[in-house]
């Protein structure tokens, strides 16, 4: 167990936190930023959650640096990420925030099961297949759509239009692409070769 994978492992350890935070009601009161009103507890989840998906570039550069690239660290890392998005959508779902989010988190949380099962797929052939950069724009625009949404757009404030909303979006598309690029280049998966 190498220091990239207890940086993994961390992020996961992270979620309940997370959800804590955002789903139990503290009664701090609310921050208030304009017209916008903000729980100071989803204020903590939400830096709670944007600290954990900083880990996850934290951990691979960490592995890239000093060749601690291991197969446990390719299975965990897109796992981490994968629950700790899945949670905070479903967090975002629970409290309504975001237009269409029900239809955003369906499309996502869809393509991480699909992805997932592909995964497991090439483990039976003995294949391990890391992100790729697609995979990891994918999870950086989800990082960004997801940071604004719990923050409730307010560092997004100034922009003249909801740009919470439109990462979401924008993230929904790039899920899609990576999930077709990833079943594309591994189509041989679904091919009997006997």
């Amino acid at each position: 167990m190498n220091i990239p994978n207890r940086i993994t492992i961390s992020r996961i350890f992270l979620i309940p936190v997370f959800l804590i935070f955002m789903m139990v009601p503290f009664g701090w009161g609310d921050l208030h930023a304009g017209k916008t009103v903000i729980p100071v507890a989803h204020l903590v989840g939400a830096l709670i959650f944007i600290f954990a998906s900083t880990t996850d570039w934290v951990d691979g550069y960490y592995a890239r640096k000093y060749n601690m690239v291991t197969n446990l660290g390719k299975f965990l890392d897109p796992l981490a990420d994968k629950l700790l998005v899945s949670a905070a959508l479903i967090v975002l779902v629970e409290l309504q925030i975001g237009a269409g989010i029900g239809l955003a988190s369906i499309i996502i949380i869809s393509r991480e099961f699909a992805i997932t099962g592909l995964r497991l797929v090439l483990a039976g052939e003995g294949e391990v297949v890391a992100a790729n950069m697609l995979g990891k724009i994918k999870t950086w625009t989800q990082i960004i759509a997801i940071s604004a949404l719990l923050l409730h757009n307010i560092p997004f404030s100034f922009i003249p239009f909801p740009f919470d909303d439109i990462a979401l979006w924008v993230s929904v598309f790039f899920t899609v692409l990576s999930g077709w690029d990833y079943f594309a280049k591994n189509s041989k998966a679904f091919v009997n070769s006997k």
